[in-house]
């Protein structure tokens, strides 16, 4: 298990740290514009937004994929 997991981006890296850095990365406006969600266009917040993803798998799919997208740029 060790050896799949030492290739995996998301490894170690918690919801909260993917969300930050993306953040930082794009800012509340483009990640509004790449993943359209309500948490990110309005109002957005962390912990508004940890809450909806951590209920809701689809989205957090989009991020994790953003995150791991963003690595290669």
């Amino acid at each position: 298990m060790a050896e799949t997991q030492a290739n995996n981006p998301l490894h170690g890296k918690t919801l909260e740290f993917i969300l930050t850095r993306l953040v930082e990365i794009y800012g509340w406006e483009r990640l509004g514009e790449e993943i359209r969600i309500n948490c990110f266009q309005k109002d957005p917040s962390i912990k508004s937004s940890l809450t909806f993803l951590r209920k809701t798998q689809w989205a957090r799919t989009k991020v994790e994929n953003l995150y791991v997208d963003s690595l290669h740029e």
